[in-house]
């Protein structure tokens, strides 16, 4: 290398370098600006520090070589701009959902933990009461024929239990697994209502609970899966009689407006405190104490899935269900698309 072009690199660096060097105290400065901001400037960057290195080398002279080359970077910067407000549209975007994306990995993790602990106890729970029942029968320790189909009754109480936290359990894994298909068909929502209120007036006459309905006259067609949405009402309705107390009373009401059917399953119960109704749709979520699901001998009857199954569920008719408090109890309210209304 000889001495005109060593002359030639040290004045293009002592040029160039301050240009880079306020480029990136700016950056820094701005660094609360936006994606796009940030990516113009690093395209402008090298433009400016190679006309400022040229027009240095040439002697601070506006020679035809400088206009030239000032051409050129203008005609670079032309292409390269808007390319980067592209690239950084695209990249903000990106950055949105990734973020987006590990706050619902974060949540689902916590959420997974919060159900392994619930199901954990809650599955230790009546298999240690049946272990318990089934020795008791095995070491003829019960002899009298009353009290070993009392015994037996309790065992097969708690397998049922069990069963059905089972059900849950691989209900809701297919629901976070996307794996959830329903056979989708034209279904009067009063029809659904009606299977549900005979299934569980058992249950509520044996906790002491009156169920009313009320039904318009005219039918109200979702599109909808009938064991679905059998399933989320029945979720709802055993919700609402766990936590109303004996002579309370459950209303579910069915109307529509002009795009949407709605279903209502009000409660005299304790209610829900506010801090719980953001939650309360949540995998394995009971909130306080007084919302947590006993069974007849004070067990938690579940896992604490059947709001979060309901949701998953409404989710997949392209639905919305909301919790809130009355003056005398809770409210969960489902809605639906009517037949022909875009989803």
């Amino acid at each position: 290398m000889n001495s005109e072009t060593a002359r030639i690199l040290l004045l293009a660096l002592a040029w160039t370098a301050p240009v880079v060097l306020a480029g990136g105290l700016l950056l820094v400065w701005m660094r609360r600006a936006s994606l796009l901001f940030s990516m113009v400037v690093m395209v402008l960057i090298p433009l400016a520090a190679t006309f400022v290195g040229v027009f240095g080398v040439s002697g601070l002279m506006f020679t035809g070589d400088i206009w030239r080359t000032g051409a050129v970077l203008a005609a670079v910067a032309l292409v390269t701009i808007p390319a980067a407000l592209w690239l950084g549209r695209f990249q903000a975007r990106r950055t949105v959902w990734e973020r987006h994306m590990r706050e619902q990995e974060r949540a689902a993790e916590q959420s997974r933990r919060e159900l392994i602990a619930w199901v954990s106890h809650d599955l230790r729970t009546p298999l240690a009461d049946i272990k318990a029942l089934a020795e008791a029968l095995g070491d003829r320790v019960v002899t009298d024929p009353e009290e070993v189909a009392s015994f037996a009754t309790q065992i097969d109480r708690q397998t049922v239990r069990l069963a059905r936290m089972v059900d849950d359990l691989f209900e809701m894994a297919r629901i976070n697994a996307g794996a959830l298909t329903l056979d989708m068909e034209t279904i009067d929502v009063r029809e659904v209502i009606d299977e549900v209120a005979g299934a569980t007036s058992t249950l509520a006459e044996r906790a002491e609970v009156s169920l009313h309905v009320a039904c318009p006259a005219e039918p109200v067609p979702v599109l909808g899966s009938a064991s679905a949405l059998s399933r989320i009402l029945t979720n709802l309705v055993v919700n609402a009689i766990t936590h109303t107390p004996p002579g309370g009373q459950i209303d579910i009401a069915l109307g529509q407006s002009d795009r949407d059917a709605w279903i209502r399953v009000d409660d005299t119960g304790v209610g829900i405190p506010e801090s719980d109704l953001e939650r309360i749709f949540e995998t394995s979520y009971r909130g306080s104490t007084s919302r947590t699901p006993t069974g007849n001998d004070g067990v938690p009857a579940g896992a604490g899935l059947g709001l979060a199954i309901a949701q998953g569920l409404v989710d997949a008719h392209s639905g919305s269900i909301v919790a809130s408090n009355t003056d005398s109890g809770s409210r969960f309210e489902v809605t639906l698309p009517l037949v022909g209304t875009p989803a």
